[in-house]
């Protein structure tokens, strides 16, 4: 009986996982299917389900469209500037208005959406600076918060746990409330229309990191950093030869957190890039969307190959990341 309780609960534990899975799955699942669709198969037509499955439109040996009229099939010849279609139908040409006719689909993935999203869009100008950025600043996380986060977990100085709760008490501030005062401060040093303030706060230490690798670093025996000094080894080289080897999950975890803010963070480079060539993939995806509004097949597709990399990242470092957060003392 026990066992059968156990497995009924394992079983709804599993089936509500699989429907929450679904549930966050399926807008991803609808975002790749329509890049790959046809922009008249995007929003389907009053009272017909969505379609999920791409399709293409089908075409004759002349590579001419085919298209449903009066329920037969003809071949669209081309339309007109007021939107009236010219036919072939049984060998004679008649005339039709776009709602009198339907394009005949097969099952097949268009792919005309990327190269037309990246004929739209400067990706790879994007791509580099998004990537500088990123690269930089998770650089300078795992420099400036690892240091100081050895400081306040293996170091006793006068006034540390104090320090540590004052930068503590720095992430209850919302972004907002400092937001005016750093734009302010960034603009008396001339850095606004640059990268540097999305650059430099981070080679200065970040609150949340610093917490994070610190809780890290106290689980590391002190008796290591005791022998090392023994043997003569400096502060620095403790940090540098034993204590961060033995930190590479917490490291990890740090430069993946880091790396997924920066690449998707939208209102920073908003507020200080001024230049379209120094625009990152999400200020250039806002950007796309909003000149070309009715593209929606290029739009999806773009926002696919800026959403590809972070999924494949995520799985690729899974591991690392759930063993960095369970050993950091932020599981749950």
């Amino acid at each position: 009986m026990a066992n059968s309780r156990k497995t009924v609960k394992t079983a709804l534990k599993l089936g509500i996982l699989g429907l929450l899975s679904i549930a966050f799955v399926l807008p991803f699942v609808w975002m790749l299917s329509t890049s790959f669709k046809h922009e008249s198969r995007i929003f389907p037509p009053p009272g017909q389900p969505p379609q999920w499955i791409p399709t293409t439109d089908v075409r004759d040996d002349q590579g001419r469209t085919l298209v449903k009229f009066d329920g037969k099939s003809a071949v669209d010849l081309g339309a007109e500037e007021t939107g009236r279609h010219h036919l072939l139908l049984d060998g004679k040409q008649v005339e039709a208005w776009d709602h009198e006719i339907e394009p005949l689909q097969q099952v097949g993935l268009h792919w005309e959406n990327y190269s037309k999203a990246f004929e739209m869009m400067d990706f790879w100008q994007n791509l580099r600076n998004t990537l500088f950025i990123c690269f930089c600043t998770v650089l300078g996380t795992l420099v400036s918060s690892s240091v100081v986060a050895y400081s306040f977990a293996r170091i006793p100085w006068r006034g540390r746990d104090a320090v540590f709760v004052l930068v503590l008490a720095t992430m209850m501030l919302p972004y907002q409330v400092t937001l005016i005062p750093l734009f302010a401060l960034y603009s008396k040093l001339g850095w606004v229309g640059s990268f540097k303030p999305l650059i430099v706060p981070y080679w200065l230490g970040v609150p949340f990191y610093i917490f994070l690798l610190r809780q890290f670093f106290k689980t590391v025996p002190e008796d290591l950093s005791a022998a090392a000094r023994i043997d003569g080894c400096s502060e620095f080289g403790i940090y540098a030869r034993i204590i961060l080897p033995l930190a590479k999950p917490a490291l990890a975890t740090t430069a993946l957190f880091m790396f997924l803010f920066q690449w998707g963070d939208f209102l920073n480079p908003l507020i200080y890039l001024q230049d379209d060539r120094q625009y990152t993939l999400a200020i250039a995806l806002q950007q796309f969307q909003s000149q070309h509004v009715s593209a929606w097949g290029p739009l999806m597709a773009m926002s696919t190959v800026i959403t590809l990399p972070i999924i494949v990242l995520f799985f690729f470092t899974q591991r690392t990341f759930i063993q960095g957060i369970t050993m950091s003392g932020l599981k749950g």
